[in-house]
This record gives structure tokens, sequence and C-alpha cells, in this order.
């Protein structure tokens, strides 16, 4: 794009990816390799690195994001978050080696414990990514009770449970309008117009799609199970209920098979329909963005978010068909160090050093390919499918806001829920 062509689309609200795949590609590759000789120290320079490289080649509106965290501030903030963690597992420990009823139910209460903390963890990481994005000089925060939230998200959770995944769009309208009525940018109040009800009528056919296997598997128990007899044979007890069971429903062997047979189903279906789904909710959340008078309109198309995963499949066989090479060759070449087979326990330490860092290898480099296909596409479809209007209102804002701590980034990171 010459210069005219990106000024006219500056004016225009357009919002462009500067990055190249190659250059994010060396980032990981050489990400991945620091990792595994840091054994996984370096992830808060890699996550810092990765953060730096997509703001930095997102323009809006002729001017790029900036991202002005630290990596040792995600290293403090993981620190204190362990710090604070550890008593918290020690606690859930002591109490179930108990036998009282806490003891008991000392597992149920840690998940609840550990879900409520983990939302307010994705809460206070996104305060800290958003004090430290600058956009014209100016920097995004947020404010609101991260507990509140937490709570919020947490009862939303159990109400798409119960539901099977119909409540999960009302979910997901009234966390972002939360979120985004505490979001600024420098004076500027966000807010969320995406309708819950509207996402839901979209994605209601996939939904169908997949629990559709499920409702006929119930179903057929429903009719071919003769539920006096199998009540009866529960009953009576002995060591050969099994044979009971199946003795007086001869159906039950078929319908068995029925059920594996739709959860196959099920899962093939919510497998392909996924990136679809995908595209669905991503459109949907960008369009439904808003910062007072500016707001947003995506065009991000189904076929892309496929196109992404296809290429992730591709690079994903390549990757297992050069690692399944290298590891033949590498236990080959071990067994004939080894004595023609007669290993000793240094033949066995060795294997199994040899496992270990394939398994290594191949987890760092199927995450490694993730994030280079789907990830990276996935920011630069989204971005590059935005268009902004009423810019405007961007000229006249005022600063705001001062950068918060990455203790939320920490426990994010430590409790696997963090992301970008």
């Amino acid at each position: 794009m010459t210069s005219l062509e990106a000024s006219a689309a500056a004016a225009h609200g357009a919002v462009r990816f500067l990055g190249t795949r190659r250059a994010y590609w060396r980032l990981l590759i050489r990400g991945a390799l620091l990792l595994m000789v840091t054994l996984g120290i370096y992830r808060f320079w890699l996550a810092t690195d990765v953060r730096r490289f997509l703001w930095a080649n997102t323009e809006v509106a002729g001017e790029t994001l900036e991202y002005t965290g630290t990596p040792f501030e995600l290293l403090i903030g993981f620190l204190m978050a362990v710090a604070i963690l550890i008593p918290v597992y020690a606690g859930f420990f002591l109490a179930a080696l108990g036998l009282g009823t806490i003891g008991q139910l000392s597992g149920v209460i840690a998940f609840a414990a550990l879900g409520v903390l983990g939302q307010y963890a994705v809460y206070r990481a996104r305060r800290y990514r958003l004090t430290r994005t600058i956009y014209r000089g100016l920097r995004f925060h947020q404010s609101g009770s991260a507990w509140a939230f937490a709570l919020r998200a947490v009862l939303w959770w159990i109400a798409s449970a119960l539901t099977f995944g119909l409540a999960y769009p009302f979910q997901l309208a009234s966390l972002e309008r939360y979120k985004m009525r505490n979001t600024y940018y420098g004076d500027l109040t966000g807010h969320f117009a995406g309708s819950g009800l509207r996402l839901l009528l979209r994605g209601l056919p996939m939904w169908l799609a997949v629990v559709a296997p499920f409702a006929l598997t119930v179903g057929a128990f429903i009719v071919a199970v003769d539920w006096k007899a199998l009540g009866d044979a529960l009953s009576a007890g002995g060591d050969d209920i099994m044979s009971r069971i199946e003795g007086s429903n001869p159906a039950l062997a078929g319908v068995i098979a029925f059920a594996m047979l739709m959860a196959g189903t099920a899962v093939t279906l919510a497998a392909l329909l996924y990136p679809a789904f995908q595209a669905l909710v991503l459109r949907w959340w960008m369009s439904g963005l808003r910062f007072g008078e500016l707001s947003m309109t995506s065009t991000l198309r189904m076929r892309h978010v496929y196109g992404a995963y296809v290429r992730f499949l591709w690079y994903g066989l390549l990757f297992c068909i050069v690692m399944a090479v290298l590891g033949t060759v590498a236990l080959v070449a071990l067994g004939l160090v080894a004595g023609g087979g007669q290993t000793g326990n240094a033949g066995e330490i060795a294997a199994t050093g040899l496992l270990l860092v394939g398994y290594v290898i191949v987890a760092l480099g199927f995450s490694t390919i993730y994030r280079a296909t789907v990830l990276l596409s996935l920011w630069q479809l989204g971005m590059e499918s935005l268009q902004l209007s009423a810019l405007s209102a961007l000229d006249r804002v005022k600063a705001g806001g001062a950068p918060s701590s990455a203790l939320g980034e920490g426990l994010a990171d430590a409790l696997n829920v963090g992301g970008y």
C-alpha cells in the first residue's frame, strides 16, 4: 500500500496490521528455544516480545499502538502470585486430610474458590494490559471491582452449564458490558452494544447440530431400556449384576453402541464448527465495542478463520513427520550405543531423558505453530476487518489513568487463565 493509500485508509477509519508472518515465526522459534534452555523462565520475556510485536504492528487510523510492559513486571507479578497461592493450596491439602465434613468437601470448595480466583485474575490481568497500552500518547485504563466481576462470571458459568450452553451468549454480553463500562481511553468511557439474543440466534444452528446427537441418545435410552427391569436388577445386587442387566434389557448393547456413535458425531461436529463459532463471536464482539461516539464494525469472514486452522493442521502434520523421523533415528542410535539391546541403568536413564526432551520439543513445537498460524491470523484478520466511525471523538480525549500492578497478570499466568 502506497503512502497515499495509507493516508486514505487512515482517514476512513481503517485498521491495518503491518507485521510479517516471517518475523513473527522468528520471534516465536527463538522464544521456544530459550524457553527450553531456561526451563520456562523465558516466558515472561517471550510474552512481552509478542505483545510488543502485535501492538507495534497494529495501526489504527494512521497511528500504531504501543505496549510499555516489561518482562520484569511479569516475573515479579508471577512471584507475588505464587506467594499467595502456596498457602491457599496448602490449606486445601490440609483440609483434605481431615476426617470431617469440610475435609470431604475440600475438593469442591477448592474448585469453587479457584474458579472465583481465576476470574478475578482475568479481570486484573486485563487491567494491567490496558494500562500498558498507549495510543497517540494516551493510556487505556480500567476501573471496577475485580471481585464483583469474578462473582458475576462464576454465576454466569453456572447458568451456562445448567442450560447446556444456551445462556453463554448472554453471559458474554453481560461480562463485556461490565468490562467495557469500566474501560477508558484517557477520559473517554467505553461501553458495549452487543446483544446476547442476537448472538444466540446466530449460533443456535451450531448448538443444535452439536446437541442433537446427545438428545437422540437420551431418547434412545428412554425408549429402548426397560426401566423397571433395570431397577429390579440394580436392587437385587450381587456379583452378576451386569449379566442380569443385560439379560433383562437385550436392546441395551445396541443403545450403548448408538450412544458411542452419537458421541463421536457430536465431538466431530463440535471440532468442525468451532472455527465458525469463533469467527461469529469475534465479529459480534468487535462490532459491539464503543468509546464515546466512536463505534466499530467488523466484516470478519468465517472462511478466513477456517483458513487459519487449515494452515495450523498442515504445519502440524509436517512437524509430526519431522519429529517421527528424528525420533526414530534417535532411538536407533541409542539402541546401537547401548550395545544391541543390552541396556543397563544408564541406557534406561538415557531413554527416559530422550523421551522427556522429545515431549518438551513436541509441546513447544505445537504451541509455536498454533501461535504463528491461528492466533496471529485471528489478530490480523480481526484488526483488518475493523472499520471505525466518528474518529473525531479521539481528538478531544484527555489523559487519564495510571499503571496497574502486575499481580493480576501473575495470577492469570499461575492459574493458566492468561491471554494476550
